[in-house]
């Protein structure tokens, strides 16, 4: 696909450009920031190494997400790409039975679904908004450097578009929304390795799994396995993404195998997903994102802020990435309209973004950094709603962490209950425990993606 906006004779080429806002990469964050601001009246200027449509990860949305597009106005567009998904299930080769968790359920009872989605075409749909919004869009254009002081009132980038040509671009505002690229996390040298957390994903899109039948053929399933965990998401073309998230312990036994193999040989280690892909054929490469797991010192600075996946990612065990990235752009919008006209707000503007923007990270981890142990399991496995626990559970399985409903307190009963059923089950505990520090540690070569 060509560029959404193509040049014209008095478009960038060597002399440079001045714009309000100048966003780095058109995922979810880029383009969703991009939509807001233009449709504010600001000049924002978008540029993309890749084109559209491309293959992503991260095709699972939460409910959360559902509000968000209602506000940009492409709510339509992703119910007709979309994959209904009412709930996300559970299965652990430690228990019987399968657990479900159905949104409905969730103590905001008004969000009770939400998709599963080729990234492919929803970060197309949220890019074309972007330019319905008014925002100029350039893809196959890679940003090569950054100058945030280039003068006290803009700074200065440079950028490279596939065909040769270079573009010169002095933004007010800079937004790096470049993702797993985290393009000036790396220039500033602050993206660090999570030491909370450390995995690797190996992941293929399959042709004729076995899914569930009628309304709950969308839901997402986690299966736990012995070394990690698996993701099942069902697509509306009758694809299904798997992915095994692994230690780098694990990755690192793969030896000589491709990662085909490897990821076959993961799926015979979970029998039930095994059954799942029994008559299932892979459909593209098999692929692998190494380092799963990071974060930055810091997501602004005096004229520029790092959004989702460019700030900090963690895993992808409860499908937030998405989410957080939309919430981020909604904030960081308001953000950067603060600081545009209302210079003696900036300050204070940026810090109540730093608190939405660490908010996310935050409240997932606790529960990502305990997923593999035994005593959450059982938790998940199990789940009852004394003081509405279940249902400030499912709040958090949905995405619902930045609104007004109040499952704090119900949150807060639900971490004492992990804690005392951990000092009940002490040995046991002790183990996971000792297991999960042996699990994060680097293994040199764990982290190839092949």
């Amino acid at each position: 696909m060509q560029c959404l906006i193509e040049p014209t004779p008095e478009s960038p080429t060597a002399e440079t450009t001045e714009c309000d806002v100048l966003v780095i990469g058109g995922g979810p964050a880029g383009s969703t920031i991009a939509a807001l601001l233009a449709q504010k009246g600001y000049d924002v200027l978008l540029l993309d190494k890749d084109r559209h449509p491309r293959f992503h990860i991260g095709e699972s949305l939460l409910p959360a997400n559902l509000p968000l597009f209602e506000k940009l106005g492409v709510a339509d567009e992703m119910r007709a790409i979309g994959m209904t998904k009412w709930a996300a299930e559970f299965v652990s080769p430690w228990h019987a039975h399968k657990q479900e968790f159905q949104f409905a359920d969730a103590w905001d009872k008004s969000m009770p679904h939400s998709y599963q989605v080729r990234r492919s075409e929803f970060d197309l749909v949220l890019l074309r908004n972007a330019v319905r919004r008014g925002a100029h869009v350039f893809e196959g254009c890679k940003v090569l450097s950054v100058d945030l002081e280039a003068t006290p009132e803009r700074a200065h980038a440079v950028a490279r578009r596939d065909d040769g040509r270079e573009m010169s671009v002095a933004p007010r505002f800079v937004v790096d929304a470049s993702g797993r690229d985290t393009f000036l996390a790396n220039r500033f040298q602050i993206k660090h390795k999570n030491p909370k957390h450390n995995s690797v994903a190996i992941y293929g899109h399959f042709a004729g799994a076995r899914r569930n039948e009628g309304e709950a053929e969308g839901n997402i399933t986690i299966f736990w396995f012995e070394h990690g965990w698996f993701w099942f998401i069902p697509l509306q073309d009758g694809v299904t993404s798997v992915g095994m998230v692994t230690w780098p312990y694990f990755m690192k036994t793969r030896g000589e195998r491709s990662l085909e193999q490897f990821l076959y040989d993961g799926i015979a280690m979970s029998p039930k997903l095994a059954e799942c892909l029994a008559d299932a054929r892979l459909v593209n490469d098999v692929e692998a994102a190494g380092n799963f797991s990071y974060t930055s010192e810091r997501n602004h600075g005096r004229n520029y802020v790092m959004l989702g996946d460019a700030y900090a990612f963690v895993d992808p065990v409860f499908s937030s990435g998405v989410m957080m990235a939309m919430q981020g752009a909604f904030t960081a919008s308001d953000t950067i309209d603060t600081w545009l006209t209302q210079p003696s707000r900036r300050q204070q503007a940026l810090r109540k973004l730093d608190r939405v923007l660490r908010h996310g990270p935050r409240q997932f981890s606790w529960f990502i950094y305990r997923m593999t142990n035994p005593v959450m399991r059982d938790l998940f496995m199990g789940p009852r709603n004394p003081l509405r626990v279940k249902e400030a559970l499912l709040s958090v399985l949905a995405g619902d962490i930045y609104g007004r409903t109040p499952i704090w307190a119900s949150l807060a009963l639900f971490k004492g209950i992990y804690y005392i059923s951990s000092l009940t089950q002490l040995p046991t505990a002790m183990r996971a425990w000792r297991r999960r520090r042996f699990n994060i540690q680097p293994a040199e070569g764990a982290g190839s993606a092949g």
